[in-house]
């Protein structure tokens, strides 16, 4: 008997030093990315639900010189999109609508839109045009619009789809705007109640909700708010576009902690919103015309892994704030990283969490220099229809520059067998110069570029 408690002790020894090496390798990485300006937010990692890593690193609010803490509320930006999508499942559970229910049944304004799903709507593939670059030129710096407003003029202009719904994958804030008004309309109440009633509430994620902050003139306790460098360099709150744009909600404005998303992945983890049938059709992935895969599910983006099994995540990006959370479902580890500075060094260190959650060593390359000449067969423009993006590689001396259609350019590191990165936003292109491609990485994302002619 003693023998068998002596070695019951061991064990319970054993995993505890384990699960602290663990969060020792994690406090490390984030204190020494936080050193480097690259993180400034709060991490939670959990594993079979239990959190083993939970800490913040820096300021929710610099004026009033407020540290950031674990009760602190973050704009989760597009992880929003997976409660919209869900709150569209709930909405098909109890009868009230069809996932092959065209849109115009519920947004008779846009009657033009033939065709179009909410089935569509959900999985980015009904090729609806931006509602920002239709407001970007209309924008008054002292409004703020919303979902009403932006049905309102796309039933005035009536924008042309950029392809037949279901036959490219293009990821769209449209739609879950209008997936978010389809649900108030179906259910009768805000999509903010809707979402309290059914998500929220149940689930006692008591600190997470849907805010207006600038449109209603909040002020939310423990609020991280989120700061952006100004074209001077200084950090700046209450950037003009997230005022302009802040009444309109389903592709973004939930607000949340690190801890509510925990409840959040322990629910659908454990079936407790959904059947085991709904669940595994939030977590499906979705077929296009050609039979080619969508790899995203009920706003949800989907991975498969060897290594590390089946995984969902998605990141999110809004007015000073850089969100992160992923569930892998296979093995039971969640991780949750909110941040509130976006800024050219930030970085999302997935693959280093991951590294650390396997043991495994965090594999550090360094950056190769070459020559002018040695980059000519990079040069060109590169498409990928799959999320119809252009990009052009360019050259200025030895360094090789990335520039996306209406963004800004980048420069790019070289490093060995034709790969090149910038590094603060963890993007990795690598070349095939034999067949004029590249494939572009970004956290659990991979993406190939053709090379087409100009």
């Amino acid at each position: 008997m003693r023998k068998i408690t002596l070695l019951f002790v061991a064990l319970q020894c054993s995993s505890f030093v384990f699960a602290q090496s663990k969060a020792e390798r994690l406090d490390s990485l984030f204190t020494s990315l936080h050193s480097k300006n690259a993180f400034h937010g709060n991490v939670l990692i959990a594993e079979n639900g239990k959190t083993i890593f939970e800490k913040s690193y820096g300021v929710g609010n610099i004026e009033e010189n407020i540290k950031l803490s674990q009760k602190s509320i973050f704009n989760l930006a597009s992880i929003s999109k997976q409660f919209t999508a869900s709150a569209i499942l709930l909405l098909e559970k109890s009868k009230k609508l069809r996932l092959s229910d065209d849109i115009t049944n519920y947004i008779p304004e846009l009657s033009f839109y033939k065709g179009i799903t909410i089935e569509h709507l959900v999985h980015h593939t009904s090729g609806l045009p931006d509602y920002m670059e239709l407001f970007r030129e209309k924008m008054n710096k002292n409004g703020t619009i919303t979902n009403d407003d932006v049905i309102e003029l796309f039933a005035k202009e009536q924008p042309k789809i950029l392809f037949e719904p279901n036959e490219k994958f293009k990821y769209s804030n449209t739609g879950y705007l209008f997936l978010a008004t389809i649900i108030e309309r179906v259910s009768k109440t805000s999509y903010a109640n809707y979402l309290k009633k059914h998500i929220f509430k149940p689930l006692k994620m008591n600190n997470t909700a849907v805010l207006f902050l600038y449109k209603d003139k909040l002020k939310v306790p423990n609020l991280a708010v989120g700061y952006m460098p100004n074209d001077e360099g200084n950090l700046e709150r209450d950037v003009e576009y997230a005022q302009y744009f802040d009444g309109v909600y389903g592709q973004g404005r939930v607000y949340s902690t690190t801890e509510d998303l925990l409840k959040w992945t322990k629910a659908l983890q454990n079936n407790t919103l959904f059947t085991k049938q709904q669940r595994d059709k939030l977590f499906a992935d979705y077929t296009l015309n050609n039979n080619q895969n969508t790899e995203y599910g009920f706003g949800l983006f989907l991975e498969e892994s060897e290594k590390y099994g089946k995984i969902i995540n998605h990141s999110g990006s809004w007015g000073g704030y850089i969100t992160y959370l992923e569930q892998q479902l296979t093995n039971d580890k969640t991780i949750v990283l909110l941040q509130n500075q976006t800024l050219i060094t930030t970085k999302i260190p997935v693959k280093a969490v991951r590294s650390i959650l396997y043991n495994e060593p965090l594999k550090s390359e360094k950056p190769i220099s070459l020559q002018s000449e040695d980059l000519d067969k990079y040069l060109g423009t590169y498409f990928n229809d799959k999320i119809n993006l252009e990009i052009t590689i360019t050259k200025k001396g030895n360094v090789l520059y990335s520039q996306a259609t209406k963004q800004p350019e980048i420069p790019l590191e070289a490093y060995e067998n034709h790969t090149f990165k910038f590094e603060p936003a963890d993007i990795k292109f690598i070349f095939n110069p034999d067949e004029n491609v590249f494939e572009l990485r970004q956290g659990a994302a991979k993406l190939l570029f053709k090379k087409v002619e100009k």
